[in-house]
C-alpha cells in the first residue's frame, strides 16, 4: 500500500498556513503603517467662552465678552509627499461678537498663522519645510497613537514652549471614553510689544517697549487612546502687558477662565475618533485574531489528512509462467 494526499487536504493545509502567516503580518506590519498622521487633513475646531478682551477703539479692557477661538488645520499634501512628514498649516483666530461673522479671518481680534511638521508615525516634531515657530515636545493638536497613562510635553503656541500635561484618569465625552490630561501655566514673559506709554501706566512716554506676559488658568484635554485625537479641549488663557521691568500687569489683552470645544466640535471629534480607532482595532486586533483562528481551524485538519493520506493498492506485475523443458 502507498499513501497519497488528497487535493482537499492540500487546499486546507495551504490556505490555513497562508492565514496563519497573514495574521502576524496584519498586526505587526499593516497596523503600524495604518497608524500615521494624515497628510490631507482639513478640519476645524471651535472654542467658545466668556472673558475680558482689550478693545482697541475704546483703548481699554472690556469684561464679559463672548469669545470665539477658531482653529483650522489644513495639510500641505505636496510638501508632505516631498518630505515624508505630515505638514499641517494652522490658522488660529480670536473673535468677539463684533468681529463675527468675518469675511476675512484677518479681520479677527487676533490672527495667528503657523505651520506644524510632524513625523507621521511618532507625532514628534520634524524640523523642515519652513515650519514656524520651532515647535518642540511630544504632542500638539493631537497626541501620538496609543496614548499611555503618563505625562506628556504639549506645545503651547501662546507660551512658545512646552507644557507638561499630567494624566488624570478617564473621562467620557458624549458617551465615548477618553484619557484626561491637565496643566496650568504660571505667568511667563513671552516677548515685547511697542505700545503707547499710557497703556502701561507710563503717560510721560509716547512709546514704550512693553513686556508681554502669558499665563493659563487651566488646560484640560481629553484624548482618544488609540488615535491620539483630542476629543475635548478647555483652556484658560490670560495675556497681559507690563511696563519694562514691571512686576504687575498694567493692561489685560485677553483673560478667560474657560474657552472650550463647542458641542459640534466635540461631536465631530468623537465621530472621527470612533471611526479611526475602529479601523485600527480591525486591522491590529480583530482581523489578526480572526485570521489566526480560521487558519488554525483549516490547517490542523488539512495536516491530519495529508499525514494520513489515502491508501491505494500497489500495482503488482503478473507472475511469469514457469519454464518447462
Amino acid at each position: 500500500m502507498r499513501r497519497t494526499a488528497s487535493p482537499l487536504s492540500l487546499v486546507l493545509l495551504g490556505l490555513g498556513t497562508f492565514l496563519l502567516v497573514l495574521a502576524p503580518l496584519l498586526a505587526w506590519y499593516v497596523e503600524p503603517r495604518a497608524a500615521l498622521n494624515p497628510i490631507d487633513i482639513d478640519t476645524t475646531a471651535v472654542y467658545t467662552g466668556t472673558g475680558s478682551v482689550f478693545d482697541v477703539e475704546q483703548v481699554r479692557t472690556v469684561p464679559d465678552q463672548k469669545i470665539t477661538v477658531t482653529q483650522r488645520v489644513r495639510g500641505d499634501v505636496a510638501e508632505s509627499e516631498r518630505s515624508g512628514a505630515a505638514v499641517w498649516d494652522v490658522i488660529t483666530t480670536v473673535d468677539t461678537d463684533r468681529s463675527l461673522p468675518a469675511a476675512d479671518p484677518h479681520d479677527a481680534l487676533e490672527f495667528i498663522p503657523h505651520r506644524w511638521v510632524s513625523d507621521r508615525g511618532t507625532n514628534r516634531p520634524v524640523h523642515c519645510c519652513k515650519e514656524k515657530p520651532y515647535i518642540e515636545g511630544e504632542a500638539y493638536l493631537k497626541f501620538p497613537f496609543d496614548v499611555r497613562e503618563r505625562s506628556y510635553r504639549w506645545w503651547d503656541n501662546s507660551l512658545g514652549a512646552t507644557v507638561t500635561l499630567h494624566y488624570e484618569g478617564r473621562k467620557k465625552i458624549r458617551g465615548y471614553e477618553g484619557m484626561r490630561f491637565t496643566a496650568t501655566v504660571p505667568a511667563t514673559r513671552t516677548g515685547t510689544r511697542l505700545v503707547p506709554g499710557a497703556l502701561v501706566d507710563e503717560p510721560g512716554r509716547p512709546q514704550v517697549l512693553a513686556e508681554e506676559w502669558y499665563a493659563n488658568h487651566g488646560l484640560e484635554l481629553v484624548v482618544d487612546q488609540a488615535t491620539g485625537r483630542v476629543l475635548y479641549a478647555r483652556t484658560g488663557p490670560r495675556r497681559t502687558l507690563r511696563a519694562p521691568g514691571g512686576t504687575e500687569d498694567a493692561a489685560v489683552l485677553l483673560d478667560s477662565r474657560k474657552l472650550a470645544f463647542t458641542a459640534d466640535t466635540q461631536k465631530s471629534a468623537v465621530e472621527q475618533a470612533e471611526r479611526d480607532s475602529g479601523l485600527l482595532r480591525l486591522v491590529g486586533r480583530t482581523l489578526p485574531i480572526g485570521t489566526a483562528v480560521v487558519g488554525f481551524v483549516l490547517a490542523v485538519p488539512g495536516a491530519v489528512l495529508v499525514v494520513r493520506g489515502r491508501r491505494r493498492p500497489e500495482r503488482s506485475e503478473s507472475p511469469q509462467d514457469p519454464i518447462t523443458i
